[in-house]
C-alpha cells in the first residue's frame, strides 16, 4: 500500500518532473554565456568521459562514494551505522533503519563535487583561489560527469535494491531524475552566477505545474458535466 502511494505520487509529479528537466535545458544553455568557464566545466567532463571509457572507470572509487553517502544520509536522519563495506564492484552499509532519501542519496548527490565545493570554500579563508577559478570549474565538470555517469552505469547495469527499498522503480526513477536535475540547476548558479536565474526557473516550474494540472481538472470536470 505504502509504495502504491508512492508510485501515484510519482505519477503526479510527471508533468513538473518535464517542466523542470525543460528549464534545466534553458539554464544550461544559459551558461555559454561565460563562453570561457564553459568551455573549462565541459572540458572537464570530457576528461573524464575519455578517461571513463579508454583508460579506468573509476568502480572503485564510486562504490566508495556510493556507501558513503549512504552513511552520511542515514546520520543525517539520526540512525545509526552498523558496518560499511566497499569492494572493487559491490559493497554495503548496515544502519539500524532506512527510508527513500538514504535509499537514493547516492544517486542524486554527486558526493565528489560536493566534496570538491567544501573544499574550494575551506581554500578560500587561507588564499585567494580568483585567479585559479577556472581549475575549480574543470574539476567540477569532472566530478560532475563521473556522477552522471556511474549513476547511468549503476542503474542500468543491475537490479538495485535501493529502488525498491525506496518505494518501487516508478518512485525512484521520478525521485532520482527530478533530484538530479535540481542539483544541476544549483551548480548552474554556484558556477555562472551572472548567467542563472534560479526563482525564474522556479516559478516557470510552478506556474506550468499549476496550469498544466488546472487544464486537467477543468477538462475532466467537462467530460463528467457532459456525461449527466
Amino acid at each position: 500500500m505504502k509504495n502504491a502511494l508512492k508510485t501515484l505520487l510519482a505519477v503526479l509529479l510527471l508533468p513538473t518532473l518535464f517542466l523542470a528537466a525543460a528549464q534545466t535545458a534553458r539554464l544550461l544553455y544559459g551558461t555559454l554565456g561565460n563562453a570561457q568557464m564553459f568551455a573549462c566545466f565541459a572540458g572537464g567532463a570530457a576528461v573524464y568521459g575519455a578517461i571513463h571509457f579508454w583508460v579506468y572507470d573509476f568502480s572503485r572509487v564510486y562504490v566508495l562514494g556510493h556507501e558513503l553517502t549512504h552513511a552520511v544520509a542515514a546520520l543525517l536522519c539520526g540512525y545509526r551505522i552498523k558496518d560499511i563495506s566497499v569492494r572493487q564492484d559491490s559493497g554495503y552499509v548496515k544502519m539500524t533503519q532506512c527510508n527513500a532519501f538514504v535509499a537514493l542519496a547516492p544517486y542524486f548527490i554527486p558526493a565528489y563535487t560536493v566534496a570538491l565545493g567544501f573544499l574550494y570554500c575551506a581554500l578560500t579563508w587561507v588564499a585567494d583561489l580568483t585567479p585559479y577559478r577556472w581549475a575549480f570549474v574543470a574539476l567540477a565538470g569532472f566530478c560532475t560527469a563521473f556522477h552522471f555517469v556511474q549513476t547511468f552505469k549503476t542503474l542500468f547495469e543491475a537490479d538495485q535494491p535501493d529502488l525498491k527499498m525506496a518505494g518501487g522503480k516508478v518512485f525512484s526513477a521520478v525521485s532520482i531524475t527530478f533530484v538530479n536535475l535540481m542539483i544541476l540547476a544549483v551548480l548552474c548558479k554556484v558556477l555562472f552566477p551572472q548567467q542563472t536565474n534560479l526563482s525564474d526557473a522556479a516559478l516557470r516550474v510552478a506556474t506550468g505545474t499549476y496550469q498544466t494540472w488546472r487544464i486537467f481538472v477543468n477538462y475532466i470536470i467537462e467530460r463528467i458535466y457532459n456525461a449527466l
